[in-house]
């Protein structure tokens, strides 16, 4: 195509429409990005009305954000994109969890649901403290102002009921779309950023849950659920490898060039299916054995 003085008056007239589809694709994607964090705000406050019950899965969640965050950095010294090796995507990962059926532990769809809070807190936290000169005001307003917001509203449990099932096969799968699915370039999957998010992603967030729900329930008073074993915990610390949506947020925020960007989104996806897999495989299997 061709865009000069003697370019056909049918091409260059294509130019407001593709800017016109772009301005709105970016609007739609800042809206579901506002009702997301609205949602991570409101389980955040759920989950804090039972304390005890998230120190444990709270703790392994810091782990597991720490592991990734640390693998990355050692493989790719310097780059900005160690943040997005940390969040897990709690839609995903409970929706990997469903294929199992009744043959999982409902103790483990807790324990995930539990631990994702806990690490969609701590995302925030992690954007609020190392990425604050980052944020514009419209990133601000749609992701801490929006978490803010959801975390202070009443009738949290009715609107969490709502919700969830929203932003689980509506909100979600739009804005996984718009921004990573309808940009993929499978040719950056061998990239340093992108080798590097799948390898921090799939191997530091099992090692980090399993590491810290192990060395706890040993060296501490807390402890798993009496129905819940490390086995199970090490499917959840697999599952918890897979990360999109707030992965991408915080990619867009802290990230300066597209080509960067783009090699986040191939890792991402990478990571998503490879830890998917594992984690189903696993928790399957460990089904099996126990039948």
């Amino acid at each position: 195509m061709k865009f000069g003085i003697n370019a056909p008056i049918s091409e260059i007239s294509l130019l407001p429409a593709l800017m016109q589809g772009a301005y709105h694709s970016q609007v739609l994607s800042n809206l579901l990005t506002f009702a997301f964090f609205i949602l991570i705000g409101l389980e955040i406050r759920e989950g804090l009305e039972k304390p005890k019950e998230i120190i444990l899965p709270a703790l392994c969640a810091l782990s597991g954000m720490l592991f990734p965050a640390i693998i990355f950095i050692a493989l790719h010294t310097g780059a900005n994109a160690w943040a997005v090796a940390m969040p897990t995507d709690v839609a995903l990962a409970i929706g990997a969890l469903s294929i199992l059926g009744k043959r999982v532990n409902p103790s483990v769809r807790l324990f995930l649901l539990t631990l994702a809070v806990a690490d969609d807190f701590l995302s925030l936290v992690v954007i609020g403290i190392f990425f604050r000169n980052d944020l514009h005001l419209a990133s601000a307003i749609y992701t801490l102002g929006a978490a803010t917001l959801g975390f202070v509203l009443p009738l949290r449990t009715q609107l969490i009921k709502y919700l969830s099932p929203v932003a689980t096969f509506v909100i979600i799968p739009i804005y996984i779309w718009i921004n990573l699915l309808s940009h993929l370039n499978f040719s950056l999957a061998t990239h340093k950023i992108s080798v590097g998010l799948i390898v921090a992603r799939v191997l530091g967030k099992v090692i980090g849950i399993s590491l810290a729900a192990w060395a706890l329930t040993r060296f501490s008073k807390l402890k798993l659920p009496p129905t819940l074993d490390l086995h199970e915990v090490v499917g959840v610390g697999a599952l918890a490898g897979m990360g999109l949506t707030v992965s991408i947020v915080i990619a867009e925020i802290t990230l300066k060039t597209d080509p960067e960007l783009a090699q986040v989104r191939i890792g991402l996806f990478f990571a998503a299916i490879i830890s998917g897999f594992i984690g189903i495989s696993w928790l399957a299997l460990g089904a099996r054995l126990n039948k």
